[in-house]
């Protein structure tokens, strides 16, 4: 379950970086990398593999890390 948890934390890591890019620069790399049209299913994956690496990282947070009293 580590790897599982890196591979989804890096994951992460560059979509936010991909998001940051977009926001301020209107600059997709992974449209630049990937294509778009007919090539547009490989950008999708990409986008619903972060996604998925984040629900997950929500899951190993929630479970390793709940909740807890302020002292």
């Amino acid at each position: 379950m580590k790897i599982t948890t890196i591979i989804a934390f890096t994951l992460v890591i560059i979509g936010s970086i991909v998001w940051l890019l977009v926001g301020l620069f209107n600059f997709n790399p992974v449209e630049l990398i990937f294509g778009m049209g007919n090539m547009a299913i490989v950008s999708r994956i990409i986008y619903s593999l972060v996604g998925i690496s984040s629900l997950w990282l929500i899951f190993y947070w929630a479970m390793y890390h709940p909740f807890r009293a302020i002292d």
